[in-house]
């Protein structure tokens, strides 16, 4: 693989990553009542939004997701044959070629 395709492939799951953990830990005004609202905010908004804290984690999941993925890659634990196990092909693509 290519460094360009490893980099990709390390920001797409970095970015699945930060959605991942965005809603970890986050309290609104409704679970904390103690902290005062500005005028016009919802109550549904976060109290303690911490945008260090989401990278941060997001790094570190996406490190081990973005690990499995090409150690996978490399080694060959998880293949079509295992995953067309798990979820048969329909009828109409068994004739179509993935790997020549």
């Amino acid at each position: 693989m290519r460094l360009f395709s490893i980099i990709a492939v390390y920001v797409l799951i970095w970015v699945l990553s930060a959605f991942l953990v965005l809603p970890w830990g986050i309290r609104s005004h409704d679970d904390d009542a103690s902290v005062e609202r500005v005028k016009g905010q919802v109550t549904s908004a976060p109290v303690n939004f911490r945008p260090g804290r989401i990278v941060l984690r997001a790094t570190l999941l996406s490190l081990v997701l973005a690990g499995l993925f090409f150690a996978n890659l490399h080694y060959g634990w998880v293949g079509p044959d295992i995953v067309e196990k798990i979820v048969p092909v329909p009828a109409a693509l068994r004739s179509v070629t993935l790997y020549q």
